[in-house]
């Protein structure tokens, strides 16, 4: 009897564990391959935009690391003459001084007094930004306006230290960032809802992503959404928003979507990388990867004669030539239609496919027609 309950046993946990590892597998072939995300990850309010600002300036303080260009005495020698002082740009040195371009961004909604970050980037041949000082600079965006002034001092991610006959560095010393180091003199004005109406733009256009957006957002408000294309989203504001279209904004933007996209694999040659989307697919192929390595190996032999002979110092090469074609007979491997990209990865792993490998089987599958998805070469 005891034998009889703990064969059940064994019998009932076997069953379980199989009927759970099944239950595991379809769950996982079954779930969607995109998640839900929210609206606002997906799209922009059209109208609120970023604006690039530019301008130069003059880095100071530095420990000997300036440039040496006549650019930057010049720019000194107008600097002091603002100030009421008269020099002669010739009789300046530059070398704890630099001249750099200076970039920031204007965020949407932001209003005059508000700090933004900007980047320092050197102009000449300044070796190290480390430890300097942007002097006020004034920043400007396409139309040629002031939005912004820039100052103060300049972090650098990086060194770059040199002696007589050595030097060292990390990172780049040349580029250097100042968090809220301009304050924003001109706002831009943002307008976002126009006659009624707030428009949606798709970060990713999509047809059926926007499709999507348009069909959850009317099972909410009712049908006020329709898109234009397959980049721009309308939206009618219902009559309780029509006076406070931020408060639809805030609530419509919590809406959770399950984007589409376009079935594509990304490969980088110069790196080995390779990223394959969820919806890629392939028809039925038979790989056949195969590597033939040849090593050559050089050993030079010296030759000594003994002492007080008549002989001389010989050198004679030796040359170790080996083979190696891979385990050729594991390189075939037929794969069905309609391959998920878990089982192509599977299959290209068990004929011992480096990832470099990898991309010229991809782009070898799609002259053939058997890749089902964009191939981007970045």
């Amino acid at each position: 009897m005891r034998n009889r309950l703990i064969l059940f046993l064994t019998v009932f946990i076997i069953l379980f564990s199989n009927s759970a590892s099944f239950s595991a597998v379809r769950n996982i072939a079954s779930s969607p391959v995109n998640p839900e995300v929210r609206i606002k990850d997906l799209a922009d309010v059209e109208g609120a935009r970023s604006n690039q600002l530019v301008g130069v300036g003059i880095v100071v303080g530095l420990q000997g690391t300036g440039d040496k260009a006549q650019m930057t005495a010049q720019m000194m020698g107008n600097m002091m003459q603002q100030f009421g002082v008269t020099l002669d740009p010739k009789m300046l040195s530059t070398k704890n001084a630099a001249a750099v371009t200076i970039m920031a961004e204007l965020p949407p909604y932001i209003r005059e007094g508000q700090p933004i970050d900007v980047i320092v980037n050197a102009m000449a041949d300044a070796k190290s930004l480390q430890g300097g000082t942007l002097l006020q600079a004034p920043l400007k965006a396409a139309d040629g306006t002031v939005y912004a002034v820039a100052q103060g001092p300049v972090l650098v991610g990086g060194y770059a230290v040199q002696g007589a006959a050595a030097s060292l560095a990390k990172n780049i010393a040349t580029v250097g960032r100042i968090p809220g180091g301009a304050i924003v003199e001109r706002g831009v004005p943002t307008g976002f809802s126009t006659g009624g109406k707030v428009a949606l733009l798709l970060r990713n256009p999509d047809f059926t992503t926007a499709q999507r957006v348009a069909d959850v957002i009317n099972s909410t408000f009712g049908p006020i959404a329709a898109p234009s294309d397959a980049g721009r989203i309308i939206m009618n504001l219902p009559g309780e928003y029509t006076s406070a279209p931020s408060a639809f904004i805030a609530k419509m933007e919590k809406l959770l979507i399950r984007p589409d996209s376009v079935a594509k694999v990304a490969i980088n040659e110069r790196t080995g990388t390779v990223v394959m989307g969820g919806e890629v697919r392939i028809s039925a192929v038979a790989v056949a990867h195969g590597g033939l390595t040849v090593s050559i190996k050089e050993s030079p032999s010296v030759s000594q004669p003994e002492s007080f002979s008549q002989g001389v110092t010989t050198i004679s090469s030796n040359t170790d030539i080996h083979i190696d074609e891979n385990n050729s007979n594991r390189q075939l491997v037929a794969l069905p239609a309609t391959t998920t990209v878990g089982e192509l990865v599977s299959a290209l792993n068990t004929i011992g496919a480096s990832p470099r490998d990898v991309i010229a089987i991809l782009q070898a599958m799609n002259l053939a027609g058997a890749l089902h998805g964009e191939l981007v070469n970045m």
